[in-house]
């Protein structure tokens, strides 16, 4: 079993409040869970307006597939219609058992 997981780092200039934040984020957050079958949670800076961390993972028998998967979640959030700007990732993955 292999299990990937994705620290993305965003920048949301667009954010005036935390009101703000939450809009962006939860519409990036479904988008990812629904076009791609995988777990997305804000996992850091949840008290900043224009920074958030969120994480994404996935769980696959093949490591090619879950590095496919992911690896197109972060292409998916560089290139939506959304304010957020992808500052930093990092993508690893896990081989259990």
């Amino acid at each position: 079993m292999v299990v990937g997981a994705v620290y993305l780092r965003l920048h949301l200039p667009g954010a005036s409040s935390l009101k703000d934040k939450r809009r962006i984020l939860r519409s990036v957050i479904e988008r990812l869970k629904n076009r791609f079958n995988i777990a997305v949670a804000e996992v850091e800076d949840m008290d900043k307006w224009q920074v958030a961390g969120i994480g994404l993972t996935s769980v696959s028998n093949d490591s090619g597939h879950a590095n496919e998967i992911l690896s197109k979640a972060v292409d998916f959030v560089e290139s939506g219609p959304w304010e957020a700007e992808v500052i930093d990732y990092e993508l690893e993955l896990m081989h259990v058992f």
